[in-house]
């Protein structure tokens, strides 16, 4: 994501949405193949290793900073942060409720092309490095107005013919079904904090450093093969994720305490049952 501030021209350009994405998977790469602590190449090796501006590389570093996924010491270089909390909720009965967010949602292309899958989304789409991928970039709009900016990686062998049209009309996991036969059955998302760069926040239309969600999902299809990853940066001044959880009956008191969810310190409602829950995005009003 560049920092030398060209603005929507540049996220628009083709081919410069893409860049950006390479250099950021690299680095991706780079910290999931070490533990906490460890130390990366400089963003001098970096660049020249990716070919790549020291700007177009000091952003994609500013990101993942500000995801708390790399640390900078002054005088001493870049290191893996630590290891994250993680909280996966989960519904007991094995479906969860996902109801409409609001607003009326339409799409933008900013970049739609064929690639190699490269090693970090091979891996998880299993398929091979030089596996081909549809890589997708779409600004995603409610009622007129930016809202997210969306990353697609789907895998080629499944969509032939994919048209960027279906990727800008309509539910894109309809058409999967429809036009390709791909019935997507469950996936697994992940939702971080993080704060927008410069070329984010002229699509995004917010100031540079603004609040935001980064949102990780992989898609499967019915036979549990992997279809889609997508990551997402939502504005964190207008989408909000909202979760309902519902409460089962008391437990006794000799059970252990194995649950914690989120929002709720460990101990909190620790001798109830099931917990459920439904999930839901809420689109807040422009101020």
């Amino acid at each position: 994501m560049s920092a030398e501030g060209h603005g929507a021209n540049e996220v628009s350009t083709p081919g410069s949405v893409l860049k950006r994405e390479r250099v950021r998977d690299h680095i991706l790469e780079l910290i999931e193949s070490q533990n906490p602590g460890d130390p990366i190449p400089s963003e001098r090796t970096l660049s020249a290793r990716l070919e790549v501006s020291r700007p177009t590389l000091r952003a994609a570093v500013d990101e993942l900073v500000a995801a708390g996924l790399l640390v900078r010491e002054h005088g001493r270089g870049m290191f893996v942060a630590p290891e994250k909390i993680t909280q996966e909720l989960v519904s007991r009965e094995q479906t969860m409720s996902l109801p409409q967010a609001g607003g009326t949602w339409s799409s933008r292309l900013l970049e739609f092309t064929t690639i190699q899958a490269g090693a970090r989304v091979g891996r998880r789409l299993r398929l091979s490095p030089a596996a081909k991928i549809v890589y997708v970039a779409r600004l995603r709009l409610v009622d007129g107005a930016p809202m997210a900016i969306e990353h697609l990686h789907i895998r080629a062998d499944l969509v032939p013919g994919l048209s960027a049209q279906e990727l800008e009309d309509g539910d894109l996991y309809e058409h999967l079904r429809r036009h390709h036969d791909v019935h997507v059955r469950e996936a697994m998302q992940t939702i971080e904090p993080t704060v927008v760069t410069r070329a984010e926040a002229d699509v995004l239309d917010v100031p540079e450093l603004s609040p935001a969600m980064l949102i990780e999902r992989l898609t499967s299809d019915a036979a549990g093969r992997p279809v889609e990853y997508v990551h997402s940066l939502y504005r964190g001044d207008r989408y909000r994720i909202v979760s309902r959880l519902t409460l089962g009956p008391a437990t006794t008191p000799a059970e252990p305490v194995a649950d914690h969810h989120p929002g709720i310190p460990p101990g909190d409602f620790g001798r109830l049952g099931t917990v459920a829950s439904s999930t839901r995005g809420d689109v807040q009003q422009a101020p």
